[in-house]
């Protein structure tokens, strides 16, 4: 296997779980495996474990088997939810393999983690990061992380690579300004970083205003939060007003983003905000926080952005939007002039090529 090499065109791309998930990060992937495609890249999906970040014996053996497999010379692009479990089995393969790091945001910086596991999850990634030729980011935010002291990636090896979107919005008209609801869309799978909780209980502060709130994203890959936030909304009284539907396919997401008059997103981090670039592009005005890569995109002027965590500004926010018609008009004609400031995924997967044709 060592005598073999990778022609300039070929690439693995190493990713955890089902490529098709329907997540921003896997949404992200599989855009940039297709648009590398069809500029006439050869991508050979190398699928991990479920378990990354966290895997079990078998998964790590699995994958190691899998790097082994990979031959000499050809480019590895590592998703970031992977690499930070695989420092051990990278280290022999660094010098074979043009290894690759994809990072849309630190996994030691996930909502949640207890002290001991943002610990090792630092070191561990960082041990990961120093192994690979180029590192490829989703955002100039988390560029900046990565380079400073805790990371300490070279600022030369990274190239940022946004995501893309693919979506012609329709021209919207003045919103309605009568006795109609005020439709809020949440987009986002229900984990803690994603700050539902927060938007729920901001809400439940509004019963005086005429709003409901429909939030799609995945019940199933954090079902202990999931179930908290139906409980959560089962206590405060409103399981007439707030819908979670779950996953659904495209088709149904545009006609949720069509019927919506507000985009919410209260994270707690976003290496990006691909649910809000999208939100944009679909002319919504947004209420979202100020966490992470959130304040920097192009979409921010579209937005009404507040401290992450906070339920007393967020309901102000979303009380502020549905009392102002004319702001939600203003901040809907700035979202669709961002749209013109946003790559498409062709833009995206070509820069992405850029990146990796140097390595050759």
């Amino acid at each position: 296997m060592g005598s073999l090499r990778g022609r300039t065109d070929e690439l693995s791309f190493l990713v955890p779980g089902d490529l098709s998930t329907r997540t921003g990060g896997y949404i992200y992937d599989r855009n940039i495996v297709d648009g590398l495609r069809r500029i006439g890249w050869e991508v050979d999906v190398c699928s991990l474990d479920s378990t990354f970040p966290y895997p079990t014996a078998k998964a790590l053996s699995d994958a190691n088997d899998i790097l082994k497999s990979i031959p000499t010379g050809r480019i590895v692009v590592i998703d970031g939810l992977a690499l930070a479990a695989l420092p051990a089995l990278l280290r022999p393969e660094a010098v074979r393999l043009r290894l690759v790091a994809l990072i849309h945001h630190p996994l030691a910086m996930e909502t949640g983690l207890d002290e001991e596991t943002v610990r090792l999850l630092k070191h561990s990634e960082r041990d990961a990061l120093n192994l690979v030729r180029r590192v490829i980011v989703t955002s100039r935010w988390t560029s900046r992380i990565l380079a400073d002291s805790d990371y300490d990636v070279s600022a030369d090896s990274i190239v940022v690579v946004e995501p893309g979107v693919d979506v012609s919005p329709k021209v919207r008209t003045l919103f309605d300004t009568g006795d109609g609801a005020l439709n809020l869309i949440c987009v986002g799978t229900l984990t803690a970083r994603k700050g539902h909780a927060v938007l729920f209980e901001a809400l439940s502060r509004l019963p005086d205003k005429n709003w409901k709130l429909r939030c799609i994203g995945s019940v199933q890959r954090d079902p202990v939060t999931a179930e908290a936030l139906s409980e959560q909304i089962r206590s405060l009284g409103l399981g007439d007003r707030i819908e979670l539907l779950g996953e659904v396919d495209d088709v149904a997401l545009q006609q949720e983003y069509e019927r919506a008059d507000v985009f919410v997103l209260a994270s707690y981090l976003e290496g990006y905000g691909m649910a809000l670039a999208e939100a944009a592009a679909h002319g919504l005005p947004i209420i979202s926080t100020s966490a992470g890569a959130i304040p920097e995109n192009a979409w921010s002027k579209a937005a009404l952005l507040v401290a992450p965590g906070n339920i007393e500004a967020l309901a102000e926010a979303i009380a502020r939007l549905h009392d102002d018609a004319a702001l939600r008009q203003q901040l809907a004609t700035n979202a669709l002039a961002a749209r013109n400031e946003l790559p498409s995924w062709t833009a995206s997967s070509q820069r992405f090529a850029a990146a990796l044709e140097d390595l050759l």
